[in-house]
């Protein structure tokens, strides 16, 4: 299952917990002291897509969620119970069974897709430089500016433009722009 909206947690831990449960996109706040960077992620996902934030039922889990909350108006949020999110004594996300998860998900309205289309393709970003060396990171740090996505290693680059669904037409535009930028 598929989730259009894209989910906040607090580490990778969790985004591995949620992928076990469902396919979705993660921003990771990296914990409770969120960045400016982060946010505008958190913002940029919210305009586009939608967002979920789903962090873990103890102090610094509704700390983050208050915080989103304030800077990003509208986000929905998943809940856990505490005994749903604990093991051996530790609280989070990470914890969660796929089907209290699910349960969190549905329970936050989440809106369900079958939709898998890709927007800028793997062999594009090959195609632009965008992969391998020191030349290709140059690039990916510019162009991550540009569209407000973020750096970003070739990987993570390619899952940032799908999440943010840049179109073919808004990279074509970003690249012209890293290039008239080089000229200069």
């Amino acid at each position: 299952m598929k989730i259009k909206e894209v989910i906040v947690v607090e580490g990778r831990d969790d985004t591995i917990a949620i992928q076990r449960a469902v396919e979705a996109d993660t921003i990771e706040t990296g914990g409770s002291a969120l960045s400016m960077e982060t946010i505008r992620r958190i913002e940029k996902a919210q305009w586009l897509r939608g967002v979920i934030v789903f962090t873990d039922p103890d102090y610094p889990g509704e700390k983050i969620r208050k915080t989103i909350s304030q800077k990003v108006p509208g986000v929905k949020h998943a809940f856990l119970a505490r005994e749903e999110a604990t093991k051996n004594g530790n609280i989070g996300v990470e914890n969660a069974t796929p089907e209290a998860i699910i349960k969190a998900l549905n329970e936050a309205k989440t809106e369900w897709l079958d939709d898998d289309k890709e927007y800028v393709s793997w062999e594009r970003l090959i195609e632009e430089g965008l992969v391998g060396g020191e030349e290709a990171k140059k690039k990916r740090l510019l162009l991550g500016k540009r569209l407000g996505i973020g750096y970003g290693n070739a990987k993570q680059f390619h899952k940032r433009l799908k999440m943010f669904q840049i179109t073919e037409d808004e990279f074509n535009k970003a690249i012209k722009y890293l290039y008239k930028r080089k000229d200069e």
